[in-house]
């Protein structure tokens, strides 16, 4: 049986390289069922002016958001003046979303087909937008049949709205940790009415994607209906 092929869309000040990194425990938990491709988004960030908050070390081995040898990015910006993004600025217009769409349709087109994607923190904020846009028939080549938000969140822009007009009816899962300080676990929650029937995993961690034991048969069960 074919692996399934998954995108990875990283988080704010990560590229698709570090954030390949940081989720060794997860490629090893799913080694033998899943394929993770990662992509890097197309916005340098400003280090001196980031404003989500690295994430702390912790067991799972993951290193801060932040990657200190190359040069952090980012999907949009919610302060298009800083060139900066905060999850819980309110904000009219973003800046760079559209290019980040661009690299997502062309990953898709000379690396997929993708049967899923996945996407943490900032990442998972723009996979449900993805997710939208497919639906809306306005990317149809996506092809995505299943999503994993991983502190994931609603996006507090106004031109960002469109995006959660009707729940999204594909399947998918949401993980997040209860003692997040970067994406408090309320605001994952928010983003849950925003899909039809959403399967949920909570750990007692932090700002991470858990990959522990415990955690393998969620994944498991959630992914095997896709294969």
């Amino acid at each position: 049986m074919a692996p399934l092929r998954v995108l990875c869309i990283h988080g704010y000040r990560q590229t698709g390289t570090s954030f390949r990194e940081k989720t060794g425990a997860l490629r090893k938990l799913l080694k033998k069922h899943v394929e993770l491709v990662y992509v890097s988004a197309p916005l340098s960030v400003p280090r001196a002016s980031s404003e989500e908050a690295p994430e702390k070390e912790n067991g799972s081995g993951l290193g801060p958001e932040g990657d200190a040898e190359e040069e952090p990015k980012g999907w949009w910006f919610s302060d298009i003046q800083a060139r900066s993004f905060s999850a819980q600025q309110l904000c009219e217009e973003s800046l760079g979303l559209d290019s980040s769409v661009a690299v997502v349709r062309e990953a898709v087109k000379v690396q997929g087909p993708f049967d899923g994607i996945l996407g943490f923190s900032q990442g998972a904020a723009f996979v449900a937008m993805l997710c939208s846009l497919q639906e809306q028939k306005l990317e149809p080549d996506f092809g995505f049949r299943f999503a994993i938000l991983v502190a994931g969140f609603r996006s507090a822009c106004k031109n960002h709205q469109r995006f959660y007009s009707a729940p999204l009816q594909i399947p998918s899962l949401h993980v997040f940790g209860l003692e997040d300080r970067v994406i408090p676990d309320n605001m994952s929650r928010d983003l849950l009415p925003s899909f039809h029937d959403p399967e949920v995993l909570t750990h007692p961690g932090g700002h991470f994607v858990p990959a522990a034991s415990a955690h393998r048969q969620t994944y498991q069960d959630f992914l095997k209906k896709f294969q």
